[in-house]
C-alpha cells in the first residue's frame, strides 16, 4: 500500500497558493476551508493536497471579486455534501453575472484608454495637432 500523500506546512502552502501565512490563518478562522486543518504533535498546522486545491479555488473566487461571505457560504455547501447543488449553482451564477457586468465595464474603459493612446501616438508622430484643454485631454 502506498504511503499517503505528505502533509504540508503552512509555509509550504503559503508558497504554493501565493497567500501569506497570515491570510491562511485568516481563511481558517473565517471558515472557508472545507476540511478542518490538522495539527502536528507540536500544534503546527498541516495541510493536504486537497486543502491546497480548495484554497486555490478560494483564491481565484476572491480575486474575481467574490465577497468572503459568499465564499464561506459556498464552502459550507460543499462541506454539506450532495443534495445542495442547486444552491451552489445559484450562488455561482450570480457571481458570474457580476463578473460579466464587470467585464463589460472594463471593456468600455479599455476602449476609452485605447482611443486616448491612439490620440497621443498620433500627436507624437506628428499626424495630429496637440490636444486642447477643452477637448477632455
Amino acid at each position: 500500500m502506498p504511503d499517503p500523500a505528505p502533509l504540508l506546512t503552512i509555509g509550504q502552502v503559503a508558497e504554493r497558493t501565493g497567500l501569506s501565512v497570515h491570510a491562511l490563518r485568516f481563511y481558517e478562522r473565517e471558515g472557508v476551508l472545507v476540511d478542518p486543518v490538522r495539527r502536528d504533535p507540536g500544534g503546527r498546522r498541516l495541510y493536504s493536497e486537497n486543502d491546497v486545491d480548495w484554497l486555490t479555488v478560494c483564491v481565484i473566487l476572491r480575486a474575481s471579486g467574490m465577497p468572503l461571505p459568499a465564499i464561506r457560504r459556498y464552502t459550507e455547501l460543499v462541506r454539506e455534501g450532495d443534495g445542495n447543488e442547486e444552491e451552489r449553482l445559484t450562488l455561482l451564477r450570480a457571481h458570474r453575472e457580476r463578473l460579466t457586468a464587470q467585464i463589460g465595464d472594463l471593456a468600455r474603459c479599455l476602449d476609452l484608454v485605447d482611443h486616448k493612446v491612439g490620440v497621443y501616438e498620433d500627436v507624437l508622430a506628428g499626424r495630429a495637432a496637440p490636444c486642447r484643454p477643452a477637448s477632455a485631454g
